[in-house]
């Protein structure tokens, strides 16, 4: 359930931040991604681990895609976790990936939400040959994204697929769960 207005109020900001952002080509996107993914499962033979080298992957690009972030998204600083997964949500998925997400199933500390993606665009035209369903989370680069984003922010978080309509499920869900703030530590003159 989301907070009267916050919701709205970050969707607006999120079409704002998609409307001023340069726009690829949804479908050379898509087909480079899953070249991609194609050419690390002929590298790695392993479906975990190539599972893990997506995450990773996006990941590294996360640490470099909050200053984008920051710069364009005009979003204020969050006030707790939950306005976090909001901004994420509603602006940060709509700015780079032009779709929303719905923050649902808070635990009862308010430290683990999962983002209901209702459409994916990395998984446009991509069917999963049986060996590969429940396996390979496909998508894996955007956990990766998000984690790296938010540990740039001081938020060590986990972020993982829990469902994906490529495996037949319903829709896309992805858990999220901080596990620290991580405290800046400064040397005896105060630099960080």
């Amino acid at each position: 359930m989301a907070r009267p207005g916050g919701s709205d109020k970050y969707g607006k900001l999120g079409d704002a931040a998609f409307s001023r952002m340069e726009k690829v080509n949804g479908d050379l996107l898509v087909l480079t991604y899953g070249s991609l993914v194609t050419q690390l499962l002929r590298d790695f033979e392993d479906v975990d681990a190539v599972n893990a080298q997506l995450e990773q992957m996006g990941y590294n690009i996360g640490l470099r895609l909050v200053d984008e972030f920051l710069a364009k998204s005009g979003v204020a600083s969050c006030q707790d976790f939950r306005d976090t997964a909001e901004v994420i949500a509603k602006v940060g998925l709509r700015m780079f990936l032009g779709v929303s997400a719905e923050v649902v199933l808070w635990n009862k500390e308010m430290t683990a939400c999962s983002l209901v993606l209702p459409d994916n665009p990395l998984a446009e035209y991509v069917e999963l040959p049986a060996n590969l369903t429940n396996r390979l989370w496909y998508s894996n680069l955007i956990c990766g994204v998000v984690r790296g984003c938010l540990e740039q922010l001081q938020l060590r978080v986990e972020c993982k697929f829990q469902k994906d309509v490529l495996n037949g499920d319903e829709h896309n869900m992805i858990r999220l769960e901080l596990k620290e703030v991580i405290a800046e530590e400064y040397d005896e003159i105060g630099r960080a």
